[in-house]
């Protein structure tokens, strides 16, 4: 993962403020749902999708290695 150069302090009850400029960027928006997992040694936050990693349906949706993946996107997946 690569470093975005900025760095935040953790305040009293364990808030971060993510920066302006990347929640333009990333187009996250008060009351947006966050999502917070742990990877390796690794906290990543991402916006909350509870759809297909690649396209964003939650029409016949799996879990795989803790994404959602559609029968569709596996079936292309799987022909590439």
């Amino acid at each position: 993962m690569k470093s975005a150069g900025i760095v935040r302090k953790l305040d009293d009850l364990g808030r971060l403020v993510i920066p302006k400029e990347i929640r333009n960027v990333m187009e996250i928006n008060k009351g947006d749902l966050m999502e917070m997992v742990q990877v390796n040694n690794e906290i990543v936050i991402k916006k909350y999708s509870k759809g297909c990693i690649f396209c964003g349906s939650d029409k016949n949706v799996f879990e795989f290695k803790e994404v959602l993946v559609c029968n569709v996107c596996k079936t292309k997946i799987r022909e590439e």
